[in-house]
C-alpha cells in the first residue's frame, strides 16, 4: 500500500510548514487528490491516521479533495471528462486528445493550526 508513504510524506511535510508558520499542533491537513494520481482516498485517510500517531499531527484531520480527470478537446475548444480509467477521446468529435488538464494532483493546499496553538 503504498498510500502509507504518501501519507507519511504528507505529516512530514505539513509539519515542516506548521513549524515555520509557529505552530506546534495541527487540526486540519487539505490536500487535492487527483482521479488519475493513482491514490486511493479512503486508503490514504486510513494510512494518514496510523501515521500521524507520534507526530505533532497526532489529532489531526486528513481532509481530501477529489479532483476529476479532465481533457482538453483542441477542435471542439471543450474540456470533457476521462473517468477511470481514463478515456482521451473527445465524445463530441470523436477525435483523441493529449492534453490532460486536470487529475493528477497530489498536494497539499491547507494546513488548520489546533486551536491551542493559535
Amino acid at each position: 500500500m503504498h498510500e502509507l508513504s504518501i501519507a507519511t510524506a504528507i505529516i512530514e511535510r505539513a509539519d515542516e510548514l506548521a513549524r515555520a508558520d509557529g505552530t506546534d499542533a495541527v487540526s486540519t491537513v487539505t490536500v487535492r487528490v487527483g482521479e488519475l494520481a493513482g491514490v486511493v482516498p479512503d486508503a490514504l485517510g486510513f494510512a494518514f491516521e496510523v501515521a500521524r500517531d507520534g507526530t505533532a499531527l497526532a489529532g489531526a484531520q486528513l481532509v481530501v479533495e477529489q479532483i476529476p480527470g479532465q481533457a482538453w478537446c483542441g477542435p471542439c475548444a471543450e474540456e470533457f471528462p476521462v473517468g477511470m480509467p481514463p478515456f482521451f477521446w473527445c465524445p463530441r468529435c470523436d477525435q483523441p486528445s493529449n492534453d490532460l488538464r486536470s487529475g493528477r494532483e497530489l498536494e497539499i493546499t491547507g494546513i488548520e493550526p489546533s486551536p491551542a496553538s493559535a
